[in-house]
């Protein structure tokens, strides 16, 4: 039987349901990092299954770093509703100041490229774990970089 705390502390690192985050926990064997893992594989594979819905909604932000590099976003989702969402705004942030640090050239290099804040964490993977939370396709359509 999974422990109360362990579900929410479970449920606050990894964003995942009540009871997706006891099964894992009691998959794992109370292993608290295995159970992570388990919860960010299957988060994973519901991302891949959401990957063909239709972009509808999102948001265009920027971000500029010491007035000398500066970044314009443009990050889709499927509705307003998860557009307006903490999860989402926080991807876009990351998303964000992950292109002004990181200065890929591309969409491509960007989702390949570990993430600024946790090296063993892929952009690619970062937007899934995001869509897992929210139940929504997102996509980072476009962004631009300047840097003087």
């Amino acid at each position: 039987m999974a422990d109360a705390q362990d579900v929410k502390k479970l449920r606050e690192q990894t964003g995942a349901g009540i009871m997706d985050a006891k099964k894992a926990l009691e998959e794992s064997g109370g292993d608290f990092d295995k159970a992570a893992e388990i919860i960010k594989q299957k988060g994973l594979a519901k991302a891949d299954s959401k990957s063909d819905r239709e972009i509808k909604a999102g948001l265009v932000t920027s971000y500029v770093h010491n007035d000398r590099i500066g970044a314009v976003l443009r990050l889709g989702c499927e509705t307003d509703f998860v557009a307006k969402s903490e999860p989402f705004i926080e991807l876009a942030d990351n998303i964000i100041r992950q292109i002004v640090a990181m200065n890929p050239q591309d969409v491509d290099e960007l989702m390949a490229q570990p993430f600024f804040k946790d090296d063993k964490t892929s952009m690619e993977d970062l937007i899934k774990s995001t869509i897992a939370q929210t139940g929504e396709n997102i996509r980072v359509d476009e962004f631009y970089r300047l840097e003087i």
